[in-house]
């Protein structure tokens, strides 16, 4: 939940509150929202002010879809600025809680880490694994900073390679080795006052994150427009013209599925799809000052909808719910011959 833009490139306190000011005017989006405003403001450094909007959060009488992760952040949050005893009181709740997302499992983990508290942080690691990965035959894409935070911090204190060590340098697809990744001689050496040894570290690093940097430098997924039947039925209904942009339901859904691998083939990393529905599509075309029967509209519309946090990441794994709401699984669905 941290902005992938570097602060040089922006204002963070003024992005925090553009960022608060949509979550007003789209409250069913304002976890999303608020988690990235508190991100920029911890940035920024205004940590108090981070707390300050996470503490909003959790006291929202609507109820979030992830509290845990909102703990876990604040945790992370209230410890980088002296507060340690409330936030390990928080990451002792987050831990009793078991939540069966790895998200908050690894930020809390990280947070015992980055303060030296390696054999908390493994055991923090080792329990959100246990949880979320025993009897698991396809460990979940969501879980692989699990398995890599737990190699790590292995690495660090010392201790054999076992299974999930094992799973993670199986899942690992950069050419540098996790144990290289993670030795600790060369963690040490960042803190290293030799110029040529950090140089060699430096040359390393950007060689490594090469990818990742084009990975990640949408701050959201390239998202495709998905419209539920009822929805598509709505549409076209209303707004006849569009008939020969979705001619039937099924093949809205065959479309979408061919795109996302057409895309997934080219190289391009972080896909997800957004769900339409006619009312926001309608707001959204009158905000654009613009008709909905607009079919340049309708890629905009996807894009303002991952930008709101509303993107389900592509492709789902083999044995979950199909994106297109069959109830089927993915692999026996349109993931077929995946």
């Amino acid at each position: 939940m941290r902005p992938d833009t570097p602060a040089e490139n922006v204002d963070h306190a003024a992005e925090a509150a553009r960022l608060e000011r949509t979550a007003g005017l789209y409250p069913e989006d304002a976890e999303a929202l608020l988690l990235q405003a508190a991100a920029h403001l911890e940035v920024s450094g205004d940590r108090p002010a981070a707390t300050a909007l996470y503490d909003r959060l959790l006291s929202s009488a609507d109820g979030l879809e992830n509290p845990h992760l909102v703990r876990a952040l604040k945790a992370a949050n209230l410890w980088e600025y002296g507060h340690e005893a409330e936030a390990r009181a928080i990451i002792d709740g987050v831990r009793t809680a078991a939540p069966r997302d790895p998200a908050p499992w690894v930020i809390v983990a990280e947070a015992l880490e980055s303060h030296d508290e390696l054999e908390a942080a493994h055991e923090t690691f080792t329990e959100g694994a246990r949880l979320l990965l025993t009897d698991v035959t396809e460990p979940p894409y969501a879980t692989r900073p699990l398995l890599f935070g737990r190699h790590r911090v292995r690495r660090m204190l010392g201790q054999a390679h076992d299974a999930w060590d094992a799973l993670a340098d199986t899942l690992h697809d950069s050419p540098v080795s996790l144990d290289e990744l993670h030795d600790p001689k060369r963690v040490w050496s960042l803190g290293s006052e030799n110029p040529a040894e950090l140089a060699a570290e430096i040359n390393r690093l950007r060689a490594e994150l090469g990818a990742a940097r084009e990975a990640l430098s949408r701050p959201f997924p390239v998202a495709v427009l998905h419209w539920p039947a009822g929805e598509l039925t709505e549409l076209v209904a209303d707004y006849p013209d569009l008939s020969a942009e979705y001619p039937s339901y099924e093949q809205h859904l065959a479309t979408i599925e061919a795109s996302l691998r057409e895309l997934s083939s080219s190289g391009t990393a972080n896909l997800g799809i957004v769900t339409g529905t006619v009312p926001s599509y309608e707001a959204f075309a009158a905000s654009e000052g613009s008709s909905p029967t607009d079919t340049t509209l309708l890629p905009q519309y996807a894009t303002t909808l991952a930008a709101r946090g509303r993107a389900a990441a592509w492709p789902p794994q083999r044995d979950a719910a199909c994106w297109c709401g069959s109830g089927k699984g993915y692999g026996g669905c349109h993931g077929a011959g995946v």
